[in-house]
């Protein structure tokens, strides 16, 4: 019988899924296009901003759940050059596409769509620095923020500019122009947005993991730093360390996401609505910590988990056992482009091109719009 009030629990929240207005949309934002995915509803929209390399897809997993509970407009979107988006054919220089040109072409889609009011903003990495721009643009307009290990500019020292500066920028292709412009132009990035005060008025929750991804114990020490620093300059801001989760929080512990989402939510509404939502939310948690721990169960370590765990090996230089821990990560997840994406780069590194050569093209079979791998495979072919 219990698994039949489990099973009817999650039953009653179907039909919010169901019924839901998803509209997936190219939006003209001046004659190119912009990809946009919506599900419909009521009250303060939700805006998503993916990391960088990644589209708006990544959020998929996390949006039937927040959207049974708040009912309200969620929006992912792909930044110009990833995903399905355009890039604007009518620019010619490469520092012509800097973030600021991709906050106005998100702006200019979300003004056409009519959600260019009150918005809640959820980022993961990279798009730390495109809502803190938004945000410093839209004030009074941007009525939450939800970071997902996401970017703060004083990170990026002068001397982390100076080793990226050396890092090798993705070849200029149609199928990764969205990743070289944004490495390209990554040190403008940061000197923009050290420019700019994050809004002390919007409140935060600073959701940060506590896995070291390989990065040296000084670097390390300054990234939580930074945090806390950027927590503690504001009373409305707040600080949650996700325990066990590697840097896509919201894949090894989505629970955690869609409920700090949902209480970010809950604060745009009235007392009596706030109610309703937060019983929602407790009977939504029940279902979240069951999969939880059926999933932990099924399988101790996540692929993220096992992608940290190799990279560490790697970055210091331990390349036989973080092979052996990526060509597990293959088995284990079968299904995973990432998993073969990674795989194939520490086999690159390794100079065995034959076997990363397999990886990269594993990879896109699984992604097609695996725009690191193609990247990867176009250098390998042209060396």
């Amino acid at each position: 019988m219990r698994h039949f009030y489990f099973k009817f629990f999650i039953i009653l929240f179907l039909p919010f899924a169901i019924h839901a207005q998803t509209l997936d949309t190219l939006v003209d934002v001046g004659g190119y296009r912009m990809h946009f995915k919506i599900i419909k509803g009521e009250g303060t929209p939700i805006l998503f901003d993916a990391g960088a390399g990644n589209d708006g897809s990544v959020w998929d997993h996390l949006l039937e759940k927040i959207h049974e509970v708040t009912g309200t407009t969620l929006i992912t979107y792909d930044r110009s050059g990833f995903g399905k988006s355009d890039v604007n054919p009518t620019l010619k220089n490469d520092s012509d596409f800097g973030i600021l040109n991709g906050i106005k072409e998100l702006e200019t889609g979300l003004s056409k769509l009519g959600y260019n009011k009150d918005l809640i903003l959820v980022p993961h990495s990279y798009g730390g620095f495109y809502t803190t721009l938004y945000a410093s643009r839209h004030p009074n307009d941007v009525k939450y923020i939800v970071r997902i290990d996401a970017n703060l500019v004083g990170v990026y020292t002068d001397d982390v500019l100076q080793i990226m500066n050396e890092d090798e920028i993705p070849p200029k292709t149609p199928e990764t122009l969205g990743i070289h412009y944004l490495v390209k132009n990554y040190a403008e990035t940061v000197k923009l947005l050290r420019t700019i005060d994050f809004p002390s008025n919007i409140p935060v929750i600073d959701i940060t993991s506590p896995i070291n991804r390989g990065y040296p114990d000084e670097y390390w020490v300054l990234i939580n730093k930074v945090h806390k620093d950027f927590v503690n300059a504001a009373s409305n801001r707040v600080e949650l360390i996700a325990e066990g989760s590697g840097h896509y929080i919201f894949e090894d512990n989505p629970g955690l996401v869609i409920n700090a989402i949902i209480k970010a939510y809950a604060q745009t509404l009235n007392e009596n609505d706030k109610k309703v939502l937060l019983e929602k939310a407790l009977d939504n948690a029940i279902v979240l910590a069951i999969a939880a721990k059926k999933t932990e169960t099924e399988n101790k370590h996540s692929e993220s988990d096992l992608n940290d765990w190799a990279y560490t090996f790697l970055r210091n230089e331990e390349s036989e056992k973080a092979l052996a821990i990526f060509k597990l990560n293959t088995m284990l997840f079968p299904d995973s482009f990432n998993a073969f994406d990674s795989y194939g780069e520490a086999l690159l590194l390794s100079n065995n091109k034959p076997e990363a050569i397999k990886m990269y093209e594993k990879s896109i079979e699984l992604n097609p719009e695996n725009e690191n791998g193609k990247a990867a495979l176009l250098k390998i072919n042209q060396e």
